[in-house]
């Protein structure tokens, strides 16, 4: 038995563990399984596939396929074409591989080889993962493309593209490949025990005509970052094949003039007007601390609003909670500047002379 990683960046050639399916022998059963009784199996292999955390074969995964004491049956590479099935010796119709763990898969082939075989052995484990390519852009800080080797939900998926970039905003973008398919959940309004599946030309058709491996809901799903991260599960789902999951950077404000550092800064929390200002650096000296201007663009025009610093600082105004395109203006005091200057000359003048003075 091996252990493999979650998720991991698209190589080839990651090997899964052998699933067993039954014991060998050799001599032949009477009958063949009818198909209603192979279609009931299907039905009962997908209805599994609710809650399991395992990975689903899709289209164009390798797997290895071995049949116990019987290699003329078994074979080292058998990619999963881009329906789902598999073709192997024997077996007049094809199997369908998508969707299904190894586990269910091995046991499939080894209810088809009992028209031949004495409870066979099968064993069948993925060689390669291609079936599930996710991408994750926008403000992470790993950003790129992972193959998926197990079901993950968003959170976990987040953690492997090296997390959250401090200018991430408050809404992550989910946007589903609609030519991929979901095999996470049941189809709407059907329950598990109410699953009955058909085979059809490019998947499996539900008793409704929709196509078993297909969920239909909104394309692009919006996350709130803040429920993901307090652990909401309604806010944290399952990740699947061909997903692609951007978190746009936040909005901004900015802050300008007589401060240490002027910048912009990402509104990805609630962000009043002196806490901007110490996220900037702090004033600098020479500030005119009572007159803060905040110039905020709306569908009017623009407008400016004054606060005081040091009023606010001592709880006699209230601090200003900014919006998005926010500029705060931290002015000079001409005063200061000036009255700076002038004791700036003095001290010099007073630091030559005043040895003269005394001399006198």
């Amino acid at each position: 038995m091996r252990s493999t990683s979650i998720v991991r960046l698209v190589t080839p050639f990651a090997f899964g563990p052998f699933l067993v399916a039954g014991s060998l022998a050799q001599e032949p059963t009477a009958a063949a399984p009818s198909p209603s009784a192979v279609v009931q199996a299907q039905a009962t292999s997908i209805s599994r596939f609710v809650g399991d955390e395992r990975y689903r074969i899709g289209p164009g995964d390798v797997l290895e396929i071995r049949v116990f004491e019987r290699p003329q049956l078994s074979r080292e590479t058998m990619r999963v074409d881009g329906n789902g099935r598999i073709h192997l010796p024997l077996i007049q119709d094809e199997v369908v591989a998508a969707c299904r763990t190894e586990v269910a898969l091995a046991e499939e082939i080894a209810g088809r080889y009992r028209t031949y075989l004495k409870n066979p052995q099968v064993d069948i484990f993925v060689k390669e993962f291609n079936s599930a390519p996710v991408s994750v852009m926008g403000a992470v800080n790993k950003p790129g493309s992972f193959q998926l080797q197990r079901r993950v939900r968003l959170r976990e998926l987040l953690t492997f593209a090296g997390g959250l970039s401090s200018d991430a905003g408050k809404t992550i973008q989910l946007i589903h490949d609609e030519n991929s398919a979901a095999c996470d959940v049941a189809p709407p309004s059907t329950t598990v025990a109410d699953v009955r599946v058909t085979p059809r030309g490019g998947g499996w058709a539900m008793s409704d005509g929709t196509d078993a491996n297909r969920v239909p809901e909104a394309m692009l799903v919006a996350v709130d970052l803040q429920a993901l991260l307090r652990g909401d599960a309604n806010s944290n789902p399952y990740i699947r094949p061909g997903d692609f999951v951007h978190i746009p950077k936040a909005e901004q404000v900015f802050v300008v003039g007589n401060v240490y550092k002027p910048s912009s800064l990402p509104l990805n929390e609630p962000l009043t007007v002196s806490g901007a200002i110490a996220r900037a650096g702090g004033v600098l000296p020479n500030t005119k601390r009572s007159r803060i201007r905040i110039v905020r663009s709306g569908p009017a025009g623009t407008a400016e609003t004054y606060v005081d610093l040091e009023r606010i600082e001592h709880h006699e105004q209230t601090d200003l909670l900014l919006k998005a395109e926010d500029i705060v203006e931290v002015p000079t005091s001409i005063g200061k500047l000036a009255l700076r200057g002038f004791l700036g000359g003095i001290v010099p003048a007073y630091a030559v002379y005043a040895p003269l003075t005394v001399i006198h």
